[in-house]
């Protein structure tokens, strides 16, 4: 049987799994209303955040300093890219977070109410259907 990457979305007692094995996580940030963006691999059981882009600079968000600065987007990497899970508060105060792939972005409402909130990602294994 062959084993697919998946994405797990989890909250409360919902459960969400998308059959990915890459995604970007995108949302704009509460106060300075900025745009980040982290790319992020599939691999095992662990998350690796390949690359990661913020539209700007402000209060308490101010990029790495190996950031480079390309045409007003600074581009980075973490020293540490791995992660078991991401956890995202959620709220109706501001933009959902999304979740794109193959091309296509998607508000995490489409699979998760934002009142389920914490919501935690993080990779699954899911079987082909057969």
């Amino acid at each position: 049987m062959v084993t697919l990457a998946a994405l797990c979305l989890a909250a409360g007692t919902m459960y969400v799994s998308l059959p990915v094995s890459s995604f970007t996580l995108r949302w704009t940030h509460s106060i300075e209303k900025i745009e980040w963006d982290e790319d992020y691999e599939i691999a095992g059981k662990l998350l690796h955040l390949s690359q990661a882009r913020i539209r700007g600079s402000g209060a308490g968000m101010d990029p790495p300093p190996n950031a480079q600065l390309l045409n007003g987007v600074w581009h980075y990497r973490l020293a540490d890219p791995w992660r078991r899970e991401i956890v995202l508060a959620r709220s109706t105060y501001v933009p959902d977070y999304e979740v794109c792939f193959e091309g296509l972005c998607h508000r995490m409402t489409e699979w998760l109410p934002i009142s389920a909130e914490p919501t935690t990602l993080t990779a699954c294994a899911s079987s082909p259907p057969g």
